[in-house]
């Protein structure tokens, strides 16, 4: 525990250090045309500097068997530094918004850069609590069969219950309301942001049915509702695994086409200055 400690107080030095760097630099830079210097080539040079350092994160998950430091310091250095990136785009430009198209397409990928950064680093915080707060374990790969299982279960209570009471209140039902829920995972979007949608909608089937069944058929009801809210809880292992899963699919395309971005930026500059 103490070799632990030890090695966050390094850590989180050498990012204060590395801080304090960023901010001197940053006054020394806005300084400058006050000497008559121009600042644009060294903050462009320590912006691309920057990004290479941000993007080291990927080397670092495909080295995770070399021990060069946790993967969460690694994370959030690599958030951190990209925000950072930012006050040193508006240093560079002093603008929000550039004048020209190759400029607004390189304001645009930094802006989208960052923020999809931002949310998968929220998302990679966040997520897993949730997760273990919904009581359940699942595995990715397993949600389609285990919606499948459910789906199976469902559909003999509802035909245990229309052999038993010979009514057809409950498969009718399952067929015009429930059956959609059951089909595949629902309430992506609520699930994202906490929402409690999936079970509200369980809540309103059940109130809306139970008046008109028998006692026989409300216990059926009651065993379908109780799979309805298992199965609420696998929609929330999908929607918030699948974010986790498939973020990266966007982050990492942006940021690469950044970088391509930065680099022709500084083949033209240093064409154009000779």
């Amino acid at each position: 525990m103490r070799a632990e400690h030890a090695i966050s107080i390094r850590y989180f030095t050498l990012l204060g250090i590395f801080v304090a760097a960023i901010i001197a630099f940053t006054l020394h830079a806005i300084e400058m045309p006050n000497h008559l210097q121009r600042p644009e080539f060294l903050t462009g040079y320590v912006m691309f500097g920057l990004m290479l350092l941000v993007a080291l994160l990927n080397v670092r998950k495909k080295l995770s068997m070399v021990p060069i430091g946790r993967a969460a310091y690694w994370l959030a250095g690599h958030a951190f530094f990209g925000v950072m990136l930012i006050g040193l785009y508006f240093v560079h430009t002093q603008t929000i918004w550039p004048e020209g198209g190759y400029e607004r397409a390189f304001a645009m990928m930094v802006y989208l850069v960052t923020a999809s950064g931002l949310a998968g680093y929220a998302l990679q915080r966040i997520s897993p609590r949730r997760l273990a707060a919904a009581d359940l374990e699942i595995i990715y790969e397993r949600i389609p069969a285990e919606l499948a299982e459910v789906r199976r279960k469902v559909q003999a209570i509802v035909l245990e219950s229309t052999k038993e009471s010979g009514a057809d209140t409950l498969g009718r039902h399952y067929l015009e309301s429930l059956s959609w829920y059951f089909r595949r995972p629902r309430f992506f979007v609520p699930h994202l942001f906490g929402l409690q949608a999936g079970q509200h909608w369980i809540r309103f089937q059940v109130q809306t049915i139970e008046r008109y069944l028998s006692a026989a058929e409300r216990a059926q009801l009651t065993k379908i509702e109780g799979l309805a809210l298992y199965k609420d809880k696998i929609d929330l292992h999908y929607a918030l695994q699948s974010v986790m899963k498939y973020w990266l699919l966007i982050h990492v395309p942006l940021a690469a086409a950044l970088l391509a971005l930065m680099f022709w930026h500084i083949i033209a500059v240093n064409v154009y200055a000779r």
